[in-house]
């Protein structure tokens, strides 16, 4: 097992052209790295549990839940599974260290705050917030959970900061599942788009940022819109292409002197896409690459949008259209609404945009590297206590890799900088395996030092 993944970390570091200078000493950083986080358990053994479990989760382990971290480091399975299960210990002290510290280490005042929904496919019905419901991951309605996350993009790095469980409708009205999974008196039904302002009003003050950014789950919610414009925050959100717009650029019909003044008909932005020409689009470097600049072509349209049935029908708003060449002749679109001055300069408009892409790829990260999608809780407090500790590795892998790129730099942003994290994980992985493997020993040594005294005595 150690010399599978040594041979595998040597080829990490290969292919990301990495010195082994970068990766040594990563272990005994760690330890230092979860102190501001375990401080906050009071007793020694919850200490111990959160710093068993942050190591299991950035392991070797093929499945990083309770079970498996215990017998790798030799743990009680049901202690560790009721540290992560039904323990009442708070996640919301470590998960606001955790904030502070991505504010203080990677924080802009052009920062972006982008959330993204994710789901999780799951089976049965007893694991909390459990129902046929869409899953955006997958594409499909399917049997899941639902977590909504507030990640955090500059042009320094991105991260993961804060999530939420969202608890559909039905859940909140059964008084038996919501005893049976723990979940609090005084949690009540809120869609997708509140639990992302209540991370909003939380982080805002750790996350210094002067845009919002997410999927077309969130900029299809007129009403979310709206709640953001109330706030005053700047909001850059992905719609569908079939939001139908009014192009307030373009003249509207003659007047033939009766009736009302004709408009500009509603279309979907699909369509007016498509009715560009080519001469419309702009070229904007998005970010360096291995094999130069990468691009993206943009325009931009003052416009009335309608997503919903909504009160705002004559609110005006900026639509981003955006296109990508994904290879094999693929383009990829994607559209956006915005409330930012018509003036705001396309090479900005196109940075929020990436940032938006940079986070739902950090989740991706937190999935294979930190085991974000593989606990296996029924509980309310089990999924925040795994989902929390899963973003403190993740962090923890980020750090590492911004301190590798200031000891051998390369391109940010680049494929290069992806490998940076690979190769942290790979490297961190066999230094994890022989503490477990170091651990197994002492117990073992200490039980048999027990059965030596007890014989002396005897």
């Amino acid at each position: 097992m150690e010399r599978r993944f040594e041979v595998r970390k040597q080829e990490i570091l290969k292919e990301a052209d990495i010195q082994p200078q970068v990766v040594d000493g990563m272990l005994k950083r760690l330890e230092q790295f979860a102190q501001p986080f375990i401080d906050s358990f009071g007793r020694r053994e919850p200490k111990g549990n959160a710093q068993i479990y942050l190591c299991g989760l950035l392991s070797d382990l093929q499945r990083k839940n309770t079970e498996s971290i215990a017998y790798r480091y030799d743990r009680d399975p049901q202690a560790l599974q009721k540290f992560i299960g039904t323990a009442p210990w708070d996640h919301q002290p470590l998960q606001q260290e955790l904030a502070r510290q991505i504010g203080v280490e990677i924080g802009e005042d052009d920062g972006v705050i982008v959330f993204d929904p994710s789901g999780y496919k799951k089976c049965g019905r007893d694991s909390v917030g459990v129902q046929r419901q869409w899953l955006g991951r997958l594409g499909k309605v399917d049997n899941g959970q639902v977590g909504v996350y507030l990640g955090y993009a500059s042009r320094k790095e991105h991260a993961l900061a804060d999530e939420r469980l969202y608890l559909p409708k039905d859940w909140t009205k059964d008084k038996v599942r919501r005893k049976k999974c723990g979940i609090p008196k005084h949690i009540r039904y809120q869609t997708r788009h509140e639990l992302s302002l209540d991370m909003l009003k939380n982080n805002s003050k750790y996350l210094p940022h002067s845009w919002i950014a997410g999927d077309d789950e969130m900029g299809r919610s007129s009403r979310f819109r709206r709640d953001l414009r109330g706030l005053s925050e700047q909001y850059l959100l992905a719609v569908p292409s079939n939001t139908s717009i009014r192009d307030l650029e373009r003249k509207p019909p003659v007047y033939v002197g009766r009736g009302p003044h004709p408009k500009q008909p509603f279309q979907q932005v699909g369509k007016w896409q498509e009715a560009l020409s080519h001469t419309a689009w702009t070229k904007v470097d998005v970010r360096d690459g291995e094999k130069g600049p990468l691009t993206m072509e943009i325009v931009k349209c003052r416009v009335v949008a309608r997503t919903e049935r909504s009160r705002d029908k004559t609110v005006e708003e900026l639509l981003i259209v955006t296109r990508t060449p994904e290879g094999n002749g693929k383009v990829r679109y994607d559209y956006h609404l915005s409330n930012a001055p018509a003036d705001t300069p396309l090479d900005e408009l196109a940075r929020v945009v990436k940032a938006e892409h940079r986070v739902e790829d950090c989740i991706k990260r937190a999935k294979s590297e930190a085991g974000l999608s593989d606990y296996e809780v029924r509980t309310w407090n089990g999924w925040y206590h795994h989902q929390t500790l899963s973003l403190i590795a993740t962090w923890f892998l980020i750090c590492e890799t911004r301190r590798g790129k200031k000891i051998h730099p390369c391109s940010d942003g680049s494929a290069s900088a992806e490998y940076f994290v690979r190769a942290v994980a790979a490297s961190l992985r066999p230094q994890i395996s022989r503490l477990g493997e170091t651990l197994y020993r002492a117990k073992k040594q200490a039980a048999r030092d027990c059965s030596v005294l007890s014989l002396q005595e005897t």
